[in-house]
């Protein structure tokens, strides 16, 4: 039987990074994939999304170029070449993990692992042994009752990425991420697209006034939205689909050719051993405590499967704190209030920290500034007027509570954001740190301005 120091299973953006990190502090390594490494997020996530997208958003400026004084004729799509770019930058990053691996002299295992008691690991029938084992197994589309997937005309984010031909018509179940970015993508492309959210809003998560401004700015590129909708049942005995959808004014049928599910993740955590070890589960989570560790000595838990935001960035936050604890290295919890969300439709979203009615809804005395990019004369040079930054502060203290935008590139800019309430930075030290002009970011300072009455642009 091989020993180890740390058995890693699974291989996504929390495995891979977990196992780096352990063997970067001279811990004997070894990481257990069943598919590809790089996990869903390298594979068939975030990153041949953002390839998809990045064709999406070309194609619109081919579109537009006379908004920029050019001429373009003749040009068109090729779906099919689109999708092998995207699958092309998926192999390339999967292969870079590869590299990683061997650069850091992490022993691949490959094959489906299944937890053991005694801190083992059996993959396909043999066993492996550490004296921690981390579970980083990630998520999947999750399926609703009435709305199964049959991988063809109902499908989940998986078959959306490599459908083998671009649909006419399309139904997008669920507006978070997942849903907005592909409606965006295919609406981009020519498919007619509609939205079902079965909430009174899209992005739902996001500050009202964002939700509000990404409808418009969808409504504008012809995409159609329902909200407090929900799909009751869909008909794929036909040629297409027919999705029977439930509205405040009563039932109404949508044809289309594909309906794709976008209504949230489910955890990977069945058949891997959970039970026989006697991990303690709770609502479809692996529990933990603030450094990943589950109920059971020498298991630990990080990424999707656990209870925090199921978000590359954050798997891998647990995934090196995690071991960094284990190694014995002095480390504090995270902070999930300061995690960063990003979605990369057109317009960008990105926020940090409180909602403006989070806040109002805690009983705080806030200030609310807001710069609208209409305002940018960097967003007005670039033809991205849409959107806006918008801050919150405590009124008292200062305190940066929180930070919402929407707007081309804002995905590169909430960085700032994120550091600056790391760092306990007030208002007032925002709005006098000079930034970039003729910059996107700049109307970070002027939204700061705008809380404190001291807007210049405005």
């Amino acid at each position: 039987m091989s020993k180890y120091d740390i058995i890693v299973l699974g291989s996504g953006p929390g495995g891979y990074v977990a196992a780096i990190r352990a063997s970067q502090l001279g811990l004997k390594t070894a990481i257990i994939e069943k598919e590809s490494l790089g996990g869903i997020c390298l594979n068939w996530g975030c990153i041949p999304t953002k390839a998809l997208l990045k064709s999406a958003q070309v194609f619109e400026y081919l579109k537009h170029a006379d908004d920029y004084g050019l001429s373009v004729k003749g040009y068109d799509k090729d779906f099919n070449a689109v999708v092998k770019r995207s699958r092309g930058v998926a192999e390339g990053m999967s292969n870079g993990v590869k590299f990683l691996m061997k650069k850091n002299k992490i022993d691949v295992i490959e094959g489906f692992g299944k937890l053991k008691t005694g801190k083992k690991v059996d993959v396909d029938g043999k066993e492996y042994s550490a004296d921690h084992i981390i579970i980083a197994t990630g998520a999947r589309s999750r399926e609703l009752p009435s709305l199964p997937q049959d991988g063809k005309k109902v499908i989940g984010y998986r078959e959306a990425m490599v459908l083998p031909e671009q649909p006419k018509k399309m139904i997008v179940v669920g507006s978070g991420a997942i849903g907005v970015e592909f409606a965006y993508f295919y609406n981009a492309l020519g498919t007619d697209v509609t939205i079902v959210e079965y909430l009174d809003r899209i992005v739902p998560v996001e500050d009202e006034e964002v939700s509000k401004q990404l409808e418009r700015s969808f409504k504008k590129s012809g995409i159609k939205i329902m909200t407090s909708a929900e799909v009751t049942s869909v008909d794929t005995s036909g040629k297409g689909v027919k999705a029977t959808v439930k509205t405040k004014k009563g039932e109404e049928i949508l044809e289309a050719d594909i309906v794709l599910s976008a209504v949230g993740i489910k955890s990977n955590i069945e058949n891997i051993g959970l039970e026989d070890v006697g991990i303690a589960v709770d609502r479809d989570k692996v529990l933990v405590n603030d450094f990943y560790q589950t109920n059971i000595p020498g298991y630990y838990a990080i990424g999707d499967i656990t209870p925090g935001q199921a978000l590359a960035h954050v798997a891998s936050a647990e995934a090196i704190l995690c071991v960094e604890k284990i190694a014995g290295q002095n480390v504090e919890a995270l902070d999930y209030g300061n995690v960063p969300g990003c979605t990369y439709c057109t317009p960008e979203i990105a926020s940090v920290g409180l909602t403006e009615q989070q806040a109002k809804d805690k009983g705080i005395d806030i200030k609310v500034g807001k710069f609208p990019f209409s305002a940018s004369g960097k967003a007005s040079a670039s033809g991205a007027k849409d959107g806006f930054v918008k801050v919150i502060f405590d009124a008292k203290y200062g305190e940066w509570l929180g930070c919402h935008m929407i707007g081309a590139g804002v995905t590169d800019m909430i960085a700032e954001a994120v550091l600056g309430r790391k760092l306990e930075t007030t208002g007032h030290e925002v709005l006098k740190t000079i930034h970039p002009h003729p910059t996107m970011s700049e109307a970070v300072m002027e939204a700061v301005a705008a809380a404190y009455g001291e807007v210049i642009h405005l």
